[in-house]
């Protein structure tokens, strides 16, 4: 039985104004290849199959030509939702496209034996029983109780998280005992797990709730297929708990990892091994950083024509405001070929002290010190702003002396 286990496409996504359009389906024609080339029997999409809950008609034909494509290639396609679907939206066209060989779990079940699948392998016959569990919403599988604590409802979700994994996969056991076939147990989820890295395009989705899901709440499956982080890894440094992250670079920050889908290969009811497959990048991206004289150095080696433009974040370190600076940057860039979509200051004192700032706690800091970090912060570059800082710091000084009198006991004059 062999899987590709891929998440997050956010097909749809305006990035700074631009369409993915084009990388987007480029990426679904290698994804399609890939599926051929490799001989697979399923492909799992471990959720946020569009970037919002109301995706632009163009998204939806890319997902339905997509789907007909799967079906006529033999291949299983399984859609999860995430916490970018909306579970309408995937529910909608859910009957008709289990007739092309997909099945779409949008939500979590009232009943949760419709959350068990059995993946077929190419010629029909049972591969892998699939626990299919999509972004669970807190009310999917908790009561709010008045009166919780935070902490309490954190590890409320979490149990109740873990014991829905436990339940499906208990409910995977006796189906495989029963077709008395040596398959492979295979979960997915789509949520934060603890200790993973994120990038700038993740969205937190428990706030307030759920830090992040332990390891060890997931059920002992043969492989788990995860999606909502969107850079690739291990999780708890258990090979077989993987996210497979997205597969185009969705914010500047995730261009410093590779993008990949994971081919997952199981021998009977065993996982065998697990391949990332490398995705082609389809629309150049870089991230500039570094003062005027060093960008200038690093435009240079852009050409003045190309194929298509390079999508630019720069990031302008500068020591001394600089009213003209985008005007700066569009003449260093004026006959190459590139696109700035984000133009960033960062300030190198403001660097020193933003890194003195991480070796130190607020126990150590009096509260005028922690007034001062955060002013740091803010750009008083104008007569304005500079009369704005002035009255924060007349206020400050008053708020600190009014507390101070308040402890002593004096009221104030």
């Amino acid at each position: 039985m062999k899987i590709i286990h891929t998440s997050d496409w956010h097909l749809g996504q305006s990035f700074f104004t631009k369409s993915r359009k084009a990388e987007h389906q480029a990426f679904l024609h290698w994804l399609l290849a890939q599926a051929e080339q490799q001989q697979v029997d399923a492909i799992l999409v471990a959720g946020d199959v569009f970037d919002t809950g109301t995706p632009p008609s163009y998204a939806r034909e890319l997902y339905n030509e997509f789907v007909v494509a799967c079906n006529r290639l033999g291949v299983c396609l399984v859609v999860l939702g995430g916490n970018h679907d909306s579970v309408s939206v995937l529910n909608e066209s859910r009957q008709l496209l289990a007739c092309l060989n997909t099945y779409v779990v949008a939500s979590v079940a009232d009943e949760p034996e419709q959350q068990l699948l059995t993946l077929p392998k190419r010629d029909g016959s049972p591969g892998a029983l699939l626990c299919a569990v999509p972004f669970v919403r807190p009310r999917d599988v908790l009561q709010s109780r008045a009166g919780d604590s935070g902490l309490a409802k954190r590890q409320a979700l979490g149990t109740a998280i873990s014991q829905h994994y436990q339940q499906l996969y208990q409910l995977a056991l006796t189906k495989r005992e029963a077709l008395e076939k040596p398959l492979p147990i295979v979960a997915t989820g789509h949520l934060s797990a603890l200790g993973v890295s994120q990038s700038e395009s993740v969205r937190d989705i428990y706030i307030g709730t759920l830090d992040g899901f332990a390891a060890d709440g997931f059920p002992p499956a043969d492989y788990i297929a995860l999606g909502h982080i969107h850079r690739p890894q291990i999780v708890g440094k258990k090979p077989h708990i993987r996210y497979s992250g997205s597969p185009i670079a969705l914010s500047f920050d995730e261009l410093g990892s590779s993008k990949q889908v994971l081919l997952v290969q199981f021998s009977d009811d065993k996982l065998a091994e697990v391949t990332p497959l490398e995705v082609p990048r389809f629309q150049a991206m870089a991230l500039l950083k570094g003062n005027l004289s060093e960008l200038e150095q690093q435009l240079s080696q852009y050409p003045e024509q190309a194929e298509q433009p390079t999508w630019l974040s720069i990031e302008v370190t500068l020591d001394d405001y600089l009213p003209d600076l985008q005007q700066r940057i569009q003449a260093l860039c004026d006959g190459k070929a590139v696109d700035v979509l984000q133009l960033r200051r960062a300030r190198s004192k403001q660097r020193q002290s933003l890194s003195q700032q991480q070796q130190e706690t607020l126990t150590e800091l009096t509260p005028q010190q922690v007034f001062e970090r955060r002013l740091a912060l803010e750009h008083f570059d104008d007569e304005n702003t500079c009369a704005r800082k002035t009255r924060l710091e007349q206020l400050f000084t008053q708020v600190l002396n009014d507390v101070a009198q308040g402890d002593s006991g004096e009221s104030p004059a």
